[in-house]
């Protein structure tokens, strides 16, 4: 059991700036983001927290940014043509905003 991970460990908690909280696979966050890999991997206090708290980025832009996680970490191999993934203009801009700080 020692060699075992905590399961806490396991995901990260993104907070957004209202307060929302978001636990993502930490391997999708990595995996998914440079600036995410850079916070976690090395000696900043979000590495020890296990926990980022983003102030400038707002809950509904914060769930998409995770959704895209997801869509860029299922499709990062695939061969086939990528199903689209939708963006609302109404929220383009700050997704744009979200994923230039992000570096996804």
């Amino acid at each position: 059991m020692d060699d075992q991970q905590p399961e806490e460990v396991m995901y990260v908690k993104l907070v957004s700036a209202e307060g929302h909280e978001f636990f993502v696979d930490r391997q999708v966050a990595i995996s998914a983001s440079k600036t995410i890999r850079l916070m976690l991997e090395g000696s900043f206090r979000e590495a020890q927290d296990n926990k980022i708290i983003f102030p400038d980025i707002a809950s509904h832009v914060l769930e998409r940014v995770i959704k895209y996680f997801h869509y860029k970490t299922q499709h990062s191999n695939s061969t086939s043509r990528l199903p689209q993934f939708v963006i609302e203009p109404e929220v383009a801009l700050e997704l744009l905003l979200a994923a230039k700080y992000l570096d996804c």
